[in-house]
C-alpha cells in the first residue's frame, strides 16, 4: 500500500510523499493493533 508514495519519494525527493507514506504505515499499524485488541476482548468473553 505504501509502494506508490515510496516510489514518488525515491524518484523525486518529495518530502510530502515520504510523510504520506509514514502516515499510511502508522494508520495500518494502528488498525492492526485495534484489531488485535478487539480479538483479545472477544477471546476473554468466550471463556
Amino acid at each position: 500500500m505504501t509502494d506508490i508514495p515510496w516510489k514518488i519519494f525515491s524518484q523525486t525527493g518529495n518530502i510530502e510523499a515520504y510523510l504520506l507514506m509514514k502516515e499510511m504505515e502508522d494508520t495500518e499499524e494502528q488498525l492492526y493493533q485495534d484489531h488485535m485488541d478487539g480479538q483479545e476482548l472477544f477471546e476473554d468473553h468466550r471463556l
